[in-house]
């Protein structure tokens, strides 16, 4: 596949469709571009857009850190801009889920020219109290998983048993999908540490509250009524801080993208498109 560089940092993307207008794809904290499916992908396409999706700094195929190494959000946006650039989209429809709806919101802040609307799904304002996960929700965080190349049934296990904590007691995932999902990610690309460092950006971020009080651009704020990671008022405080923007609540979604939610996700990203046009 294509990479794109930011100075040192190479990002690999993937692009679908051929349509005039992007819409950019940016994923959540230690996961790969393959959070966003290819049949999810296919629903933009389907719709009349082209779709890109990459991998963040530090997972995936794209370039890993080192021990020690730190970044900031702000430069995680400069990947995505990069992403642009190298797809030759003056502008785009970005949307992130969870870390990759920060992102997205830092884009927007700092690179308003390229931006013609966000999408932000279970994510915060970094406002205090928008980023307290439950007890159990946070421990998903910190908890060491087996070693997949010692224990690689242990591993999975790991996963899925993490997975369901956060995830979506209304939209379940088929039966299987969750396990086959870990399964493919390992089998991709396996940066256990990149996570950490990531972390680190988003709480170097700070509260952008009044950075978002400056956006003039369509948004959409999703959110699911059940998340134990980014609670609630994380969407509110975010949507409460962009001049304009529209808030949607998912009774029963959690934290997680179950092929359950395609459709109500895709359609909030195609609303704040068409807000642009």
């Amino acid at each position: 596949m294509p990479r794109a560089r930011n100075g040192a940092v190479e990002l690999e993307y993937e692009v679908f469709g051929d349509a005039p207008e992007t819409i950019l794809l940016i994923n959540g904290l230690g996961s790969q571009m393959t959070r966003w499916p290819e049949a999810f992908c296919g629903k933009l396409v389907a719709a009349g857009y082209r779709a890109v999706r990459f991998d963040n700094r530090d997972t995936g195929l794209s370039t890993w850190f080192k021990a020690g190494d730190t970044y900031a959000l702000s430069d995680m946006a400069a990947d995505a801009i990069a992403v642009l650039d190298a797809v030759g989209a003056g502008r785009a429809h970005v949307a992130g889920v969870s870390m990759g709806g920060m992102i997205t919101q830092a884009v927007a802040i700092n690179h308003p020219d390229r931006v013609a609307s966000i999408t932000s799904v279970m994510s915060a304002s970094g406002a205090p109290g928008t980023l307290t996960p439950s007890p159990e929700a946070g421990a998903t965080l910190t908890a060491t998983p087996p070693d997949p190349n010692a224990d690689l049934e242990a591993y999975l296990d790991h996963a899925v048993r993490h997975a369901g904590i956060i995830g979506s007691p209304g939209y379940p995932w088929p039966e299987g999908g969750l396990r086959a999902r870990a399964l493919a990610e390992f089998q991709r690309a396996w940066n256990p540490t990149g996570s950490q460092r990531q972390m680190l950006a988003i709480r170097g971020d700070g509260d952008r509250t009044e950075r978002l009080g400056k956006l003039t651009i369509p948004a959409v704020v999703l959110h699911g009524a059940d998340d134990p990671l980014v609670p609630l008022v994380g969407g509110q405080s975010t949507a409460a801080a962009i001049p304009g923007a529209e808030l949607r609540i998912i009774p029963g979604m959690g934290h997680d993208l179950p092929p359950a939610l395609f459709d109500i996700v895709a359609d909030a990203i195609l609303a704040a498109a068409a807000r642009a046009r």
